[in-house]
């Protein structure tokens, strides 16, 4: 098999592709709007509350963790809606447990920021 040939065309097509799942995300799913006032409100009071670098390093990575997570969620959401318009026990079990990852690393970017922001405000 041929290595394929380096493109800046095509890396840029690539990043062209991602920013259109990015709108599509935020034009279809309502959990969008709320994940995107919570990254607001957390950056607010990070920089309100002068977090150190260390802990803005921790709050960016759970920001993206929760991102990312919503989605993946979304992604395999839209794949089984694809595969199998109606209702189906194995489809319904693969859409709660991606909607139960989003849920655990939301609850853990939660946590995070209660230890980072709680002090802060004793």
């Amino acid at each position: 098999m041929e290595a394929a040939k380096f493109s800046w065309k095509q890396r840029a097509r690539s990043f062209q592709f991602a920013w259109q799942g990015v709108v599509q995300f935020f034009r279809s799913q309502h959990n969008a709007l709320f994940h995107g006032m919570a990254t607001v409100g957390v950056i607010f009071l990070g920089v309100w509350k002068h977090i150190s670098l260390s802990e803005w390093l921790f709050i960016i990575a759970m920001i993206g963790l929760v991102w990312m997570a919503e989605l993946f969620n979304t992604a395999i959401e839209a794949l089984c809606n694809m595969v199998h318009p109606g209702q189906h026990p194995q489809i319904k079990v693969i859409k709660d447990a991606a909607a139960a990852a989003v849920l655990v690393i939301a609850v853990a970017a939660l946590i995070t920021g209660c230890f980072i922001f709680i002090p802060k405000f004793i």
